[in-house]
């Protein structure tokens, strides 16, 4: 086909790789497209006849040398290969680096009890612009396929006082190709990772269900192939867009999807019901206990203003009372002060 329209011809996933890499920005991020993209080339290399051969083998090249000796010797196509499979493992060698650092970084807000909210959907769905205006992150948006690859995680500060942590992701797409999957497991381990999934919808889309079920069937394969099982973290669906569907599509939407939040990224609609929807996912698990601490350990009141919420507050001669509901993990620290649980 190539010969005869004398144009470059790209399969489907040919065709993503190559928008992936229009969009990649960060070290990591062009890094992982580019083991992808060598990934999918290398079983596709083809040759074009003896053209190719570059040396001999033995004395196949030498006037007592021929057919049965040592062979023609290794071929252009032969090299090529070689070197991909070479580039392919030194990229493969510096993303395990990468990985590294972020498990590092993720050791560290579990430590801290800091909650993980991760920000998935199908692409173009609005997550970055979501996410922007959750955090104020000012993470590029663009009204195209694919814009976010790199993974942008930001703090922010919920209704209740807590801290959270919420991550963008790359997009899915229907039957997302295996390469995708593994190559760009950093942005997609925050989703394996998360307390919390917001799964974003595009409600203006003609078919929104339909990228409901691809995310999700997306979403398996991922935690398939990060070890987990394929179980998911708790989903929060969320329907964007709403500014621009009329009330006959949000009512269909509404029965199709009960429970979601319907949102406008570009408004900011919905983000205080959204707010309080994730307080209440990311607390599902908290201890409520009462504490003394004393007024000499003004640290750990921080602490629990940061990790956790104040229900109730009285001080006292010695130090503070507080009523106080607070992740488990930080609740055994807290056994020091505590007196009767909630």
């Amino acid at each position: 086909l190539e010969a005869k329209v004398k144009v470059k011809v790209v399969d489907r996933t040919w065709l993503i790789l190559d928008i992936f890499a229009q969009h990649a920005r960060s070290r990591e991020g062009k890094a992982q497209v580019s083991l992808a993209q060598m990934e999918y080339l290398l079983p596709r290399l083809r040759g074009w006849g003896e053209s190719l051969s570059r040396q001999a083998g033995g004395r196949a090249g030498g006037a007592t040398g021929g057919v049965g000796t040592r062979g023609p010797g290794e071929t252009k196509l032969e090299t090529d290969r070689r070197r991909i499979r070479a580039q392919m493992t030194r990229l493969r060698r510096d993303l395990a680096g990468m990985a590294s650092v972020r498990r590092t970084k993720r050791a560290a807000r579990r430590r801290h009890a800091t909650p993980s909210v991760a920000i998935a959907g199908y692409t173009n769905a609005g997550k970055s612009s979501l996410l922007n205006r959750l955090t104020g992150a000012g993470v590029l948006v663009e009204d195209a396929l694919f814009a976010t690859l790199d993974p942008t995680t930001r703090r922010v500060g919920l209704p209740s006082g807590r801290v959270a942590t919420f991550s963008d992701t790359v997009g899915f797409v229907r039957h997302l190709p295996h390469q995708l999957v593994e190559a760009f497991r950093s942005t997609l381990e925050e989703v394996a990772d998360a307390d919390l999934l917001i799964h974003v919808v595009d409600g203006s889309e003609a078919f929104p269900l339909d990228q409901v079920a691809a995310v999700r069937t997306g979403l398996g394969e991922v935690l398939d192939a990060a070890g987990d099982g394929g179980a998911p973290p708790p989903e929060l669906l969320v329907v964007n867009k709403v500014d621009v569907i009329d009330d006959l599509a949000r009512t269909e939407l509404a029965a199709a999807l009960p429970g979601a939040v319907f949102v406008s990224a570009h408004t900011g609609a919905g983000l205080d019901e959204l707010f309080e929807r994730v307080r209440t996912e990311v607390g599902r698990h908290d201890v409520e206990m009462f504490v003394d601490v004393p007024f000499d350990r003004g640290a750990v009141v921080s602490r629990i203003h940061a990790d956790g919420e104040v229900l109730d507050t009285e001080h006292h001669g010695t130090g503070t009372r507080m009523r106080v509901r607070v992740p488990a993990a930080l609740a055994g620290e807290l056994a020091e002060f505590s007196g009767e649980t909630g």
